[in-house]
């Protein structure tokens, strides 16, 4: 009976919060998935009508689909590598014992807690035509200015740099935590070894930060994928659909036109593509978990 207490306790403390995570998460997500095959439109007061698969051939047909799904993997591709090697870089510039490195620490971290909606509002207005951006550059006498957010070419890569710039800081804390933990006596021996500058942290940092190296990579991964403030208060998915992402399509979809149903399949390819991102990082996690 002692035994039985003991081992339903634990699960006892855990099942307000299980109960929340299922009626917040895990019912709507059921519910969702449901919707991804059934025609549920317009009028929501009425009863999902059942419809198979025909959601996902629309979904293979749409272009503007395709073209949001394109948009977001150049999102990721232009994203993650920088926030990966700029944040390493820059944890390592701060993990140095000088006087006053703390403040420095929390200049860098200080866009991490600012609401991504001012931000968003605040790098709209460095980026207007008469913007602070394009005044410097007319006070050095490079032209009339660029057309940051309504040129399709420019507009997403404009939105790419507010991303970088709130996400610096966040990942410099977790390759901190790595940082730290790495004995000064590894750097001493390298020296002796003829390693010294930023060669002994490619031959010391490197490969001793490669789990972090690897967590960062999967959570910027994931976030980019998702991204969604920046770009409804920076462009609205503009211009000619040229910042637009998938999320961004979904919310479109479900709120603006109300294709609830549609929406609901666009959101499962959405997740697939996630948890594809996370397989692949446990796999990851195990190889390199294995090479140590």
């Amino acid at each position: 009976m002692k035994l039985s207490t003991k081992f339903l306790t634990p699960y006892l403390f855990l099942l307000p919060a299980l109960v929340i995570l299922g009626l917040a998460v895990a019912l709507p997500a059921l519910q969702a998935f449901y919707l991804s095959f059934t025609e549920y439109q317009y009028d929501l007061t009425q009863t999902p009508r059942w419809i198979g698969f025909k959601n996902f051939a629309l979904l293979l047909q749409d272009d503007l689909f395709w073209k949001t799904l394109g948009n977001t993997v150049l999102y990721l591709i232009g994203v993650v590598p920088i926030l990966v090697s700029f944040s390493l870089a820059l944890a390592i510039l701060v993990n140095q014992s000088l006087r006053g490195i703390t403040w420095f620490r929390a200049a860098f971290y200080t866009p991490v807690i600012v609401s991504l909606v001012v931000a968003g509002i605040a790098w709209r207005a460095l980026y207007a035509s008469n913007g602070f951006f394009n005044q410097l550059l007319k006070q050095i006498g490079l032209g009339d200015g660029i057309p940051w957010l309504t040129d399709p070419k420019l507009a997403l890569w404009s939105v790419m740099l507010v991303t970088i710039w709130k996400g610096l800081g966040y990942y410099m804390v977790i390759y901190l935590a790595g940082l730290q933990a790495i004995s000064p006596e590894l750097y001493e021996a390298a020296s002796l070894d003829g390693s010294d500058g930023w060669r002994k942290h490619l031959d010391i940092t490197v490969p001793l930060m490669r789990p972090y190296i690897l967590l960062v990579s999967v959570i910027s991964a994931i976030s980019a994928t998702k991204v969604f403030e920046e770009i409804y208060v920076m462009t609205q998915g503009g211009p000619l659909n040229a910042s637009k992402t998938v999320v961004y399509y979904l919310y479109e979809q479900a709120f603006q036109n109300l294709e609830i149903s549609y929406a609901c399949t666009i959101g499962l390819v959405l997740f697939l593509v996630i948890f594809v991102l996370s397989i692949f990082n446990l796999y990851l996690s195990r190889q390199t978990n294995q090479g140590f």
